[in-house]
This record gives C-alpha cells, sequence and structure tokens, in this order.
C-alpha cells in the first residue's frame, strides 16, 4: 500500500506541474495542434507503439498526450535488475496504456524537452527453467529527457528520449512454480519516437 501512494502522489505531482506549465503559456498561437509518434523499437521487439499528441491552443512550450504500448523485453532492460540476471526469464509488455506530458524549451517537438509518464502495465512472464506463465500489472512513474531533430522542411520529426521510472506492482502474480520474477522499483528507458505534426 505504501508504494501505491507514493505512485499516486507522484502522478498528482505530474498534474500539478503540467497544469502550472500550462498556466505559465503565453497566448500566441491560433489552434491545437495533433501530433501522431510510433516507436519503432517496439515494432522491432514484436509489439506495438503509437501515441497521440496534443499541443493546446495558445501554447508554445506544453505537449500532453495518451499512448499504447507492447513489445517483448529485450535483455538488457530484464538484467538491469541484478536479481534477474541470466536467470531464464522471457518477459513481455502484453499491454499497457500511458499519459504523457512534456514541456520543450524552445518549441513544441524542436530541440530539447523533459517530460513525466503515468501508466499502468500488463507482464506476462515465462522462464526457461519452467512450464507455463503468469501475468502481474504495474503503476509506472517516469521523468524522462529528450531532443527532437526536424530533418526535412515539414512536420515530421524524430524524437530520441531517455527515462528512470519508478514502478510497483499493484495486481497479479510475478512467482512462475519456485522463481521469483524480482519487480524493481527503479527501472529505465530508453528509445526514439518518429512523429507527424497535422
Amino acid at each position: 500500500m505504501k508504494k501505491f501512494n507514493t505512485v499516486i502522489l507522484m502522478a498528482m505531482f505530474t498534474l500539478a506541474f503540467s497544469s502550472q506549465l500550462l498556466a505559465q503559456e503565453t497566448p500566441s498561437r491560433e489552434r491545437t495542434k495533433i501530433s501522431v509518434e510510433i516507436d519503432p523499437s517496439t515494432f522491432v521487439f514484436k509489439g506495438y507503439g503509437i501515441h497521440l499528441r496534443i499541443q493546446p491552443k495558445s501554447c508554445d512550450h506544453l505537449l500532453v498526450g495518451i499512448g499504447t504500448y507492447a513489445m517483448d523485453m529485450p535483455d538488457a532492460l530484464v538484467d538491469f535488475n541484478k536479481r534477474n540476471k541470466n536467470s531464464g526469464w522471457n518477459i513481455r509488455i502484453n499491454q499497457a496504456y500511458g499519459l504523457f506530458g512534456e514541456y520543450h524549451f524552445t518549441q513544441v517537438n524542436r530541440k530539447w524537452f523533459l517530460g513525466t509518464q503515468i501508466g499502468i502495465q500488463e507482464f506476462k512472464i515465462q522462464n526457461s527453467d519452467f512450464d507455463g506463465s503468469e501475468k502481474f500489472t504495474n503503476l509506472l512513474a517516469m521523468g524522462y529527457f529528450g531532443y527532437t531533430m526536424k530533418p526535412f522542411e515539414n512536420t515530421f520529426y524524430i524524437k530520441p528520449w531517455a527515462g528512470l521510472a519508478y514502478t510497483s506492482k499493484i495486481a497479479g502474480k510475478n512467482i512462475l512454480e519456485s522463481a521469483v520474477y524480482d519487480v524493481a522499483p527503479i527501472t529505465y528507458f530508453a528509445t526514439l519516437h518518429l512523429g507527424y505534426t497535422f
């Protein structure tokens, strides 16, 4: 319960921070802009990643959005937790949903930005030493930073980013027979998104 309360507090802080940034924006634009982003790495790892981002009317620096993704977890992410390293684990994010808020220092989808994600993820765990599988669900609160590049004279952009997250299991089983998949409270992620603004 203590971990759940911590995640909830982090979510409230994220929403308050985003609201504060929104309140500080200077009205200068005429319309709301919508962007669609995909994460190519999720497709490489037998999954998907699609995100909808909104730049609210009159906000030059704020981007908010939602996303859904799934993927097989690469060994580097599984082995990040030393308790799981070389233990035969095969891990998949079956489905995940997230809320995102980003502050772009110059303008939206150009150069440096900071972001936060609050999400829920369902994991499927398997182990090469045992039959069967189990599922569990966790909450995630992540802070991240990145850099957006526009290689062409249009609204297509490339957005590499990296983040550090706090996670907490809220449902399901992370035990397969006698093996325990350790759910570390701290994890990381790095990827890039490809996006287009309409």
